[in-house]
């Protein structure tokens, strides 16, 4: 074999090497999220947006409703979950009627042993 089909034979070979290559992975950005606006209205004093949580029951719900109605705090919707479900709740409850009739109960469940805040 001459020097020339040599080279020729080996430059086949390491063009062949590319057909088995696997395709490059596509280019992954960030996804933007999208931010909910605040309702305009709802604002503290220093003019900060105020954020309205969801109503979400809880493992301690019904007992922090029974320690509220003891308080003497009765509301429509109930007990509300504030944080994250986990060892550690807290759960509010706006009292309708009642001795804190306009008020708000906040409890604090570890284990679900609820002490009022």
């Amino acid at each position: 074999m001459t020097r020339r089909a040599l080279v020729l034979v080996v430059a086949v070979m390491l063009g062949g090497c590319s057909l088995f290559k696997s395709r490059p992975e596509p280019v992954r950005r960030p996804v933007p999220v999208a931010v909910k606006p605040a309702v305009p209205g709802l604002q503290d004093p220093n003019g900060t947006p105020i954020e309205r949580v969801p109503f979400r029951t809880g493992v301690s719900s019904a007992t922090v409703e029974k320690m509220a109605k003891e308080h003497g705090c009765l509301g429509g919707q109930g007990a509300g979950l504030m944080t994250e479900a986990g060892p550690v709740e807290v759960y509010r409850m706006r009292c309708e009627s009642g001795a804190m009739q306009g008020k708000v109960l906040t409890a604090r469940c570890e284990l679900r042993q609820c002490v009022k805040m």
